[in-house]
């Protein structure tokens, strides 16, 4: 895999596992005390490409009052409709894992798998992500919607560090290949 940009799931979810309530909502994240942007920042500038769901996408433009948030970055959103391309996005209905590994040949920095539960089972499935970033908040919020949902696949990882922002806890993995 040498030369090969890397596909990091960067995400924070409760410490029961989910990443909102079933209503969508992240109050329960808000209401913990961070530090600065707990690492945000600093884990942005090492991306330069952005990998979503339809339905992420949809949350973001719903939730989102100000300008798209990834202005800066190629951002392509996997979904099963022909949809027409935007300023800021480019959508993808092609093999999902043809389009990953293009995007993992390029020159380039890591590409970041923002969201979407299909997307991410996806590729956890076919093996695609390199490395999986956790931010946990220190909330239980006892149903909602998983990180990761149930199915037939199962991956190995190594913890490469951890950190803390006041409250939340930095779990950093390599997935073994």
């Amino acid at each position: 895999m040498s030369g090969k940009r890397k596909l990091v799931l960067y995400i924070a979810m409760s410490l029961d596992g989910y990443i909102a309530t079933e209503d969508e909502s992240l109050d329960w994240l808000f209401n913990v005390e961070g530090e600065g942007d707990n690492g945000y920042l600093e884990f942005y500038e090492t991306v330069d490409t952005i990998l979503m769901g339809n339905k992420t996408y949809e949350w973001i433009k719903k939730h989102e009052t100000r300008e798209f948030p990834y202005k800066n970055k190629d951002c392509y959103v996997f979904t099963r409709s022909s949809l027409e391309d935007t300023e800021d996005v480019k959508f993808i209905n092609d093999n999902v894992g043809s389009v990953i590994n293009e995007l993992r040949n390029q020159e380039g920095r890591n590409i970041w798998i923002v969201g979407g539960g299909e997307l991410l089972q996806f590729l956890l499935k076919a093996k695609l992500v390199d490395v999986i970033i956790l931010i946990v908040a220190p909330a239980i919020i006892g149903k909602g919607i998983p990180l990761f949902k149930k199915g037939d696949y199962q991956l190995d990882l190594t913890l490469q560090g951890t950190r803390n922002f006041n409250q939340f806890v930095e779990l950093r993995y390599s997935v073994k290949k």
